[in-house]
């Protein structure tokens, strides 16, 4: 992790195309939860099963989403970029991992702690209302990304 300030975190966070538009206040809620961070090409930032400890917000680089399939080996079925948003698991329990999620390339990210952040929702239901109001269409995005890859991998049957 790198050495960046909560006011620096803030800064970021309210600048993240995700918050777009986000109450300052609730910025320095997930600023008080969050470091930057990076991980190398080729680096795993998380893998199937695992608690969903974090979530990431995408600063650079690229991040493969990953899912094994037998007969198939890892499947990606999505591929996220600066600006979007990783790890979504982290908000419905039993708060586990769904997909591995891998970097493509050098990948700077701020890294939040899921734990902090739902204690941080649960204090302050304005708070968690409005997560649940950005993370839920991802949720479903990414259901749906997931949907049509396993489509096209094993072919639609009728």
């Amino acid at each position: 992790m790198t050495d960046t300030t909560t006011a620096d975190l803030a800064r970021i966070i309210k600048e993240h195309p995700f918050f777009a538009g986000l109450d300052e206040k609730f910025c320095d809620l997930i600023g008080d939860c969050a470091a930057a961070e990076q991980f190398e090409a080729n680096t795993y930032l998380f893998h199937e099963g695992e608690p969903a400890n974090q979530f990431y917000l995408l600063r650079h680089g690229r991040v493969a989403l990953e899912i094994k399939s037998p007969g198939h080996g890892s499947i990606i079925i999505q591929t996220l970029r600066a600006g979007e948003i990783l790890g979504v698991s982290w908000l419905v329990p039993p708060y586990r991992l769904a997909v591995d999620a891998k970097a493509i390339e050098l990948t700077r990210t701020i890294t939040v702690d899921a734990a902090c952040l739902r204690g941080k929702c649960d204090e302050d239901h304005d708070f968690g209302y409005e997560m649940m109001q950005r993370f839920t269409p991802i949720l479903v995005q990414r259901l749906h990304a997931t949907r049509l890859q396993l489509l096209d991998v094993y072919g639609a049957k009728s």
